[in-house]
């Protein structure tokens, strides 16, 4: 008995070095990331208001890691694309891209005003590489926004491949803006990578949004 309690012992004390790297969840990921965001946002909120350079850079330091750039950019450019861009201008896109991706979610982010975020606590289990992760966001109103992250598993870590923001599919808001570019530029892979910036803010402004 004493030499099966002693075996015992021996494998989990083996195991807790694992169990203290094991890697976080998707869930764990979103609410790490959004909770070290806020805390830098609040800390710099006016300091970004003045220099929103230095925002989307601080946004980029922390959401960069956490996010599936080349994949989002490939679902955006859509395999008909993708296929034809070389590696030089799948690089420059997935640059154009990101920049622009904390354009967009940054200028949302500068309007923050003590509003209510909370990562939703976790609800289903992931399915295989997959998984969904649910935010609210309360205004001063009392109205509430619902957010949906779409998180795949690389390499046993959990990145951000798409967003729904009360109801908007920002994967395919994106796709539908690169198609409508390459329709207004021809085909001109070139251009349309190197204005992509442009139809994002034009985009943005569209919608009412500054």
């Amino acid at each position: 008995m004493f030499k099966t309690l002693r075996n015992s012992l021996l494998a989990l004390l083996a195991a807790m070095p694992l169990l203290a790297l094991a890697a976080p969840s998707a869930h764990e990921v979103v609410q790490q990331t959004t909770d070290t965001l806020l805390a830098d946002l609040k800390a710099n909120k006016e300091h970004y208001r003045n220099d929103p350079n230095a925002f989307y850079q601080a946004l980029n330091d922390i959401l960069g890691p956490v996010v599936d750039v080349d994949g989002i950019s490939r679902g955006v450019m859509t395999v008909r694309y993708s296929r034809q861009a070389s590696a030089e201008q799948m690089a420059r896109f997935q640059e154009n891209f990101k920049r622009s991706l904390m354009q967009f979610y940054g200028n949302a982010l500068l309007e923050y005003d003590n509003q209510d975020i909370r990562v939703l606590p976790a609800s289903t289990v992931p399915e295989g590489d997959r998984a969904s992760v649910g935010m609210e966001i309360r205004d001063g109103k009392g109205v509430v926004y619902p957010l949906s992250y779409t998180m795949v598993s690389l390499d046993g870590t959990w990145k951000l491949r798409n967003v729904v923001i009360n109801g908007i599919n920002i994967g395919k808001l994106f796709r539908d803006q690169f198609a409508q570019s390459m329709q207004n530029h021809r085909n001109n892979l070139d251009k349309v990578i190197d204005t992509w910036a442009d139809t994002v803010a034009k985009a943005r402004q569209a919608r009412g949004e500054s």
